[in-house]
């Protein structure tokens, strides 16, 4: 993104000052040292995972467990806790002679006491990992536990939340385990994503009861369906619910989260009394998945923080475990940090519980790469600049599915992130139960094409722009709901796959999809696509813009987030900067390829400008792991005020910040001599603003 000199700022001085402010009132010691004794989730930064998944077939499990190992990993590495596995989803316990539910045969020394016993002695947390829902062996012993599916069937892993399970067993095991080994607490995986609507005797009786609906609905054609998603979700809570608070009963300072709980996949606003919110992701080009899930977990007000897997798990060749470099680890955990969150890193050790010296190596760069960063990042505060908006009532009404993964239907919201990531904007996710909260921070929203946003999120989207914010609306199912405050006139009754081109710097940008037709009646045509490679005429509006109140809507009835989501290309991103750059200006503008993300935060009375490199990401099975991450720069950063100190982190080298006359403005120039994969420029405003 070069610098633009032709827009208006759109920072008031009452919005600077208020940014002045709160940097100012923010704690300012960076000296802070780690408390004796084992820190708590909420202050909790990095982590270790290790999980077996313990199984019937298994005859070494802990033997090459020592004491010597697990000093040489907490030396290295450096955690503030680890998550070692207990129960995995086939459902056998990883410690010996249970009487709450069945050990692993195949235990040979107890892995948990041996870790608890070490962590404790370095006043490190010991969590463990341990599978709620997804129980195969409970399913197995007790099938009256386990969910009906929509055939009749009983499932062969997933429990019922409906059932007795959580208290015949679940509780059980985890009461045994937090006593025995004087757990700081568990991370229950094989929840949300693991949990399908419920077919029972039972629970259709209490549907009936709720809803006076005789047959459960098989799917969206049948009466009813909606609300027995519902019904199924609010069960789900009060699963959640009752485990957690029967385990505070019993073991006040034992802390608990549902892998995935509050994140996207359950895009709700928190209520229920887990501990800290988290989540594992993994994939191809997972950077992207990170920006996403990291902005959304940064919103929720809860302790939170995320888990890189150290390898990839290459099953389409049938290879299995690729382990990544220490480099890769480094970029994924970046996008992570700059949003304010604790990072983890897992991995698989042994049958027998061995670890190869290589990885603790890497453990180690991954840990002293995040440590580095974690004063300048680490429970940091956004600075709004462009706010996506995140809607649960369009996933929730539209993907039948109670929660996520979401799969292709999250993909407009990832590609509006990451294109406007690489035009060096700081973006947010905005939550749509938050959006009313915190919209008139924002200068500037956007809408992605979300398929059933709802009425109530129109309302207060179009009051945001009547008070002087710029939004812009993406989707063709968006274009008819908002067409009509955006002065134009639909075509047609349905929104059409088309093919669509639209204009780049170099070539034409391919938006092939769903398109709603228009006329710019009242609106102004800002952009057209074409049905071929021809511009020459006949194009249709690809883009509108039109004044509403004090602000502006800008209307784009097509797939440009999903398209981009699903291609990265340069041409798309030439198209959103021409609908972007003359609506807003950043707070800080950054000069630098498309491989740089910026992320504004505050911190230590300071605005935290994080520089993220994400040239040479691992995208494709094809290329699984990546060990070299080119570096860039110079990087240039532009202020439009006079900084007290600018300085880098990590190094604490202090930069020059250069006036710069322009167009009868002065500006403050300060240069980043090279970004190899993450720096946080930390920079303390002046008393006032020059605006």
């Amino acid at each position: 993104m070069s610098f633009d000199s032709s827009v208006t700022p759109r920072m008031t001085r009452r919005r600077f000052a208020a940014l002045a402010a709160a940097c100012a009132a923010a704690p300012s010691d960076f000296s802070a040292q780690k408390p004796a004794g084992r820190l708590r989730r909420a202050d909790s930064f990095f982590g270790l995972h290790f999980d077996l998944h313990p199984n019937e077939e298994d005859t070494v499990l802990g033997r090459d467990v020592s004491e010597e190992l697990v000093e040489r990993i907490l030396a290295a590495a450096k955690p503030d806790y680890v998550q070692y596995d207990s129960k995995g989803h086939p459902g056998w316990l990883g410690w010996p002679a249970s009487k709450a539910g069945p050990s692993a045969p195949g235990i040979v020394k107890d892995s948990l006491e041996i870790w608890r016993k070490v962590t404790a002695a370095r006043s490190v947390a010991l969590y463990i990992h341990f599978s709620g829902v997804w129980d195969t062996e409970a399913c197995k012993r007790h099938p009256e536990w386990a969910r009906v599916a929509s055939d009749g069937k009983r499932d062969k892993n997933q429990t019922s939340t409906f059932g007795p399970y959580v208290d015949e067993l679940m509780i059980r095991e985890l009461r045994e385990a937090a006593s025995k080994y004087d757990l700081d607490g568990a991370w229950v995986d094989g929840e949300c994503w693991a949990t399908s609507p419920d077919y029972a005797p039972a629970v259709a009786e209490a549907f009936r009861k709720a809803t006076a609906i005789d047959q459960l609905p098989q799917g969206p054609k049948d009466a009813g369906w909606l609300r027995f998603l519902e019904f199924n979700r609010e069960q789900f809570r009060t699963y959640v619910r009752h485990y957690v608070e029967a385990l505070h009963q019993s073991h006040p300072k034992f802390q608990i989260a549902s892998n995935w709980l509050y994140s996207t996949f359950v895009p709700e606003e928190p209520t229920l009394p887990v501990d800290f919110l988290s989540g594992d992701y993994l994939g191809n080009a997972s950077i992207s998945t990170a920006r996403l899930e990291a902005r959304y977990l940064a919103q929720t007000g809860r302790p939170w923080d995320l888990m890189a897997w150290g390898f990839q798990q290459a099953e389409s060749n049938k290879i299995g475990m690729v382990h990544k470099p220490a480099v890769q680890l480094q970029q994924e955990a970046s996008v992570v940090l700059a949003q304010g969150g604790g990072f983890q890193v897992y991995y698989v050790p042994s049958r027998a519980g061995w670890f190869e010296t290589s990885h603790i190596e890497v453990m180690r760069r991954v840990g002293e790469f995040c440590r580095e960063r974690q004063h300048a990042s680490h429970k940091s505060e956004t600075v709004p600049q462009i706010g996506v908006v995140f809607s649960k009532e369009s996933l929730y009404s539209t993907t039948n599915k109670l929660f996520g993964g979401w799969g292709s239907a999250t993909d407009s919201a990832r590609g509006w992130i990451d294109v406007l990531s690489a035009l060096q904007h700081s973006v947010d996710v905005v939550p749509d139960w938050k959006l009313e909260k915190v919209k008139r921070h924002y200068p500037f929203l956007v809408l992605p094409e979300w398929a059933g946003v709802g009425d109530a999120m129109k309302t207060s989207l179009l009051d945001y722009v009547s008070a002087g914010g710029v939004l812009l609306v993406s989707g063709a199912a968006n274009a008819a709901l908002f067409g009509a405050a955006a002065g134009v006139r639909l075509l047609g009754r349905d929104a059409v796959a088309q093919e669509a081109y639209v204009g780049g710097a170099e070539v034409l940008g391919n938006l092939h999809g769903l398109w709603r037709d228009l006329e710019p009646g009242e609106a102004t045509l800002l952009e057209s696509r074409f049905g071929e490679y021809d511009t020459r005429s006949g194009g249709k509006p690809a883009a509108v813009s039109r004044k509403l109140g004090k602000g502006e809507i800008v209307l784009l009835p097509g797939p440009a987030g999903i398209v981009y989501a699903q291609t990265h290309t340069p041409a798309v991103r030439d198209f959103v900067k021409r609908l972007v750059a003359p609506r807003f200006r950043a707070l800080v503008q950054v000069d630098g390829p498309a491989s740089v993300e910026v992320v504004l935060r505050r911190k230590h009375g300071k605005l935290m400008v994080h520089l993220l490199n994400s040239a040479g990401m691992q995208v494709a099975g094809d290329y699984a792991t990546t060990d070299f991450v080119p570096e860039v720069g110079p990087v240039r950063l532009r202020l439009a005020w006079a900084p007290a100190k600018v300085q880098m982190n990590p190094g604490g080298q202090v930069l020059a910040a250069i006036p710069k006359p322009l167009q009868g403005k002065d500006f403050w120039e300060v240069q980043v001599p090279k970004l190899q994969i993450h720096s946080v420029v930390m920079v303390e405003p002046a008393a006032a603003p020059m605006l």
